[in-house]
């Protein structure tokens, strides 16, 4: 048998067992069935789980009553398991084979066969104790609508007798609670109802140094005799029946607890309790408790993160019933034991933040999340083993070199896998509640977005059209999870976590997938706008905007130019505490650089795409919900606000501003209370991704934001001979002292701009990578044209990714006229984020500017040592040139003093 057969045989076998467990569990959740019916349906169910359906044969032992599938008989070939509620054994299910069968390397039965008997005994049991629990309630809720006249009995008492009759454990437990209740108001003979020991008087010898004694208790009756008895002496009727219905109220969670509290817990058991515990219970009935406090922090441990930070601000937020709706949203291997991931649990703790704090603040009550489905992380896994590719997990240990070499093809040995049944079958679930709108697949893995660790853009974030036929979309789907997948093992995210002595911790790539905010518009899907915020601003354009006035960076359409370095673009960026004071204000600097180009999907072409704004506007400018807001009218070299009812889409030199939707909308308003409100309750700035609807603010992201530690501005000698300064510069300086420079790589702007060949393009951001490398860490700086690591036009930035400049000490960017040039304000985007994680200083200089230094003759005329490096790149010497600083100076190092409150 060959690989694929064999492959597909498992695929078989694995279906054929959801197929029945789906059904069993059909048929548990069917209330209209009695415990017979129940039982005689899954007789005639199970054997569909198995290798051989036609020779298996079922049998059901529960409370002294047989139920089994016509013509079975005992066999050598058998399977059992016992059925246990509330830890006691009520009955058993037997499998049989009555032929032989061949065997397997694990036996007559298949492992996942066994644990298929397992998982059905268990919800049986499950079964058995919410059916008597709902026994109880129904019991209770009875006695409560009896005429009085008819009431021979209190409310507690119907119900105690019921217990006592059909659950002497839950009665037990609840006597306990009574008892320590009692204990707590003050009644200290409830100490003799357990046993009949005395109080110890002297509470120094509960703490001597030997074993207290085991007391032995009464019978179950007796224990609830002396109890209620002393209740009654001490309570009113009311209050005994209010707190037997709190305690039964609790017991409901016992099933869900135990989920929780297992030894190797289950997710999909912990998923399938919390699902019943929301069906027999209503989310106001659940109140503050140890009990409510206990399984909040379990399932925030299980889901979200076991990280005491992260926990000890999530339990203040989410509680019990956060879980109901996620659950319902989430996909998991048969055994797994993942999370959410990072990027799920930042977003899942800001939303229930700003939910319970809309009750201060109403401007946050109409804040929205997309519609979210997660993969766990612990699938990957399951997909690395399922397709037999465990080996890539070495591929972190390996020469950064090497692992660029090898990802191409590990793309596409992952895209070529498949995910294993159950995952494919859920994710066609999830396609189904969404219906056919674009969607996007977004990394959530457990390393990301924690303190000064974000991950920004190092995993793959894929749209997704979703549309034409179910098929067609999950197939689409299935490829985009793989690709996020591959991204696992790419250069940028391992040299990351190298750089962050990550690369020993385990990583596990959850996946979110979310519907994408916007509208159809023609044959395009996009929001209104999108973009990133922070909570700090650490690169001011005016002394008047504080560090915590904050930042926006903004764009029409998707968010994806808000985030990336764009080569010939730019955002809108606005302080959301200072939304008045603006970059740039002269009408003609104001037009240049604003955004020309948005990120869009085509519903046609079924596909993510570029366009330009002034095609759009033209074509379908009056179909853009409030898009007077967004742009306004250059002419006369003014200016001037649009008004819907007058503008020309096809006449009107027409700009994206957003200068209505900061003074007529909430919007900036809401980004602003986000950010402030995140950050006091999480206890630290906060880096937020939003987008708009034109109707609706959604939240799609929330993390720690990177910050730069504090440094004093250092003095500006002013005594240093021109001679001895390589650059100065005065826009967008930090505060700081970088010393002990002993090597500059300086990518001349004039001869980069005579290479035309895309093939030596690259090759000069190859080189770069590699001086990365073997240069002394944190002692060189990189000097080059435009804007580094953009996308978009190679010609005007050199092609860079993170893993290629992250041991510099300083990126500076060279912004020439007559080059066209340009540094772009990157701050917020994901490349900005890395340098600023990795206290890397960023610098743009403008050397054409008056009273600027720009000594182009020395970084010139000194010796070129790219040759003696890298003897093979000697073709590229005229446009990298790499200079030691003391070979070329006798001796002396280079530093950079930078005060940015001159």
């Amino acid at each position: 048998m060959n690989r694929d057969d064999s492959i597909l045989d498992i695929l078989r076998e694995r279906e054929k067992e959801l197929n029945c467990l789906y059904k069993i569990d059909e048929i548990l959740s069917n209330h209209q069935l009695s415990i017979s019916e129940i039982f005689d349906e899954i007789v005639k169910i199970m054997p569909i789980g198995w290798r051989f359906p036609e020779l298996c044969h079922v049998k059901i032992v529960f409370n002294n009553s047989c139920y089994q599938t016509p013509n079975f008989r005992s066999s050598s070939i058998s399977d059992k398991c016992n059925i246990k509620a509330n830890n006691k054994v009520v009955g058993n299910i037997e499998i049989v084979y009555v032929e032989d069968v061949p065997r397997t390397r694990e036996g007559y039965f298949l492992e996942k066969e066994s644990k298929l008997i397992k998982n059905i005994a268990d919800r049986i049991g499950q079964m058995v104790v919410y059916r008597q629990m709902c026994s109880v309630m129904d019991g209770w809720e009875l006695s409560k609508h009896q005429p009085e006249a008819s009431k021979s009995f209190e409310e507690w008492e119907i119900i105690v007798d019921f217990l006592r009759h059909t659950n002497p454990d839950t009665l037990l437990h609840i006597c306990r609670k009574l008892i320590n209740y009692l204990l707590l108001v003050g009644i200290n003979e409830a100490s003799d109802v357990l046993n009949n020991s005395v109080i110890i008087k002297n509470s120094d010898e509960g703490y001597t140094n030997y074993p207290t004694l085991i007391e032995p208790l009464e019978d179950v009756s007796c224990i609830c005799e002396k109890a209620f008895i002393l209740a009654q002496k001490h309570l009113s009727n009311d209050a005994i029946t209010m707190k037997v219905k709190q305690w039964i109220q609790e017991e409901k969670a016992y099933s869900l607890i135990k989920a929780i509290g297992s030894v190797s817990p289950s997710l999909r058991n912990i998923i399938e309790e919390i699902q019943k515990y929301h069906k027999v219970i209503k989310s106001n009935d659940i109140v503050y408790s140890p009990q409510e406090r206990w399984i909040a922090v379990g399932l925030i441990h299980h889901f979200l993160s076991d990280r005491s930070e992260f926990v000890n601000i999530a339990k203040q937020y989410i509680g019990c019933k956060d879980f109901f709706d996620i659950t319902n949203r989430i996909i998991i291997p048969i055994e797994s034991q993942g999370r959410i991931g990072g990027k799920g649990s930042g977003l899942f703790l800001a939303q229930k933040i700003l939910e319970k704090e809309s009750e201060n603040f109403p401007l946050l009550d109409s804040i929205k999340v997309p519609k979210t489905w997660h993969i766990v992380t612990d699938a990957i896994t399951e997909f690395l083993q399922y397709n037999n590719l465990e080996e890539l997990n070495e591929q972190k240990y390996k020469e950064l070199q090497e692992i660029r070499i090898e990802y191409p093809n590990i793309v596409q040995l992952v895209k070529s896998s498949r995910l294993p049944p159950e995952i494919i079958k859920s994710l066609s679930v999830a396609l189904d509640d969404f219906g056919e709108v674009p969607i996007i697949v977004r990394s959530s893995s457990m390393l990301e977005d924690q303190i000064g660790a974000g991950f920004s853009g190092k995993y793959k974030s894929l749209f997704l059209a979703n549309q034409g036929s179910k098929q067609k979309r999950l197939e689409a789907l299935e490829d985009a999870v793989l690709e996020v997948y591959a991204s696992v093992f790419s250069a940028d995210p391992i040299q990351y976590r190298k750089e962050r002595g990550l690369l020993d911790i385990h990583e596990e790539m959850g996946i979110m997938i979310q519907e994408v905010v916007g509208r159809k518009v023609g044959k395009y899907f996009f929001p209104n706008f999108s973009g990133v915020a922070f909570s700090n601003n650490e690169y001011r354009w005016s002394p008047r905007i504080k560090r915590e006035d904050g930042l926006v960076r903004m764009v029409p359409g998707l968010g994806t130019r808000a985030v990336d370095r764009l080569t010939d673009d730019f955002p809108v960026l606005i302080s959301p505490g200072q939304p008045g004071i603006r970059v740039n204000i002269v009408p003609e600097e104001r037009k240049r650089y604003s955004p020309k180009k948005m990120d869009v999907i085509n519903l046609e072409e079924e596909q993510f795409e570029t366009v330009d704004i002034s095609s759009i506007l033209r074509e379908y400018g009056d179909q853009i919900h409030d898009i007077d807001k967004m742009v306004s009218i250059f002419e006369l070299n003014h200016i001037r606000d649009a008004n819907k009812f007058e503008i020309d889409f096809r006449k009107d030199d027409l700009v994206v501003t957003f200068d209505r939707v900061l003074s007529e909308s909430p919007y900036i308003k809401q980004i602003s209370m986000i950010l402030k409100t995140l950050k006091e309750k999480i206890g630290m700035p906060v880096d937020i991704e939003f987008a708009s609807d034109g109707q609706q603010l959604y939240l799609l992201q929330c993390r720690p934001q990177s910050f730069v530690t504090d440094k004093a501005p250092a003095p500006i000698p002013k005594d240093i001979p021109d001679k001895d300064i390589i650059f100065s510069a005065d826009r967008y300086v930090s505060n700081g002292v970088i010393g002990n420079i002993s090597h500059i790589v300086y990518v001349d702007p004039e001869e980069y701009n005579k290479v035309d060949e895309l093939e030596d393009l690259n090759h000069i951001g190859k080189v770069v990578g590699m001086l990365n490398s073997v240069l002394p860490r944190r002692q060189f700086i990189l000097i080059g044209p435009g804007r580094w690591g953009s996308r978009g036009d190679i010609k005007l930035g050199v092609k860079v990714t993170y893993a290629d400049i992250c041991n510099t000490a300083v990126l500076i960017e060279v912004a020439r006229k007559k080059t066209g040039y340009l540094p772009e304000l990157s701050f917020g985007t994901h490349f900005f984020q890395d340098l600023v994680e990795a206290n890397i200083y960023y610098l743009p200089l403008y050397p054409d500017e008056e009273g600027i230094i720009f000594n182009a003759a020395f970084l010139s005329r000194q010796k070129n040592i790219l040759k003696e490096i890298f003897p093979k790149y000697q073709f590229l010497e005229d446009v990298v040139k790499v200079i030691s600083i003391p070979e070329s100076t006798y001796g002396k190092v280079l530093k950079i003093q930078m005060n940015a409150e001159l």
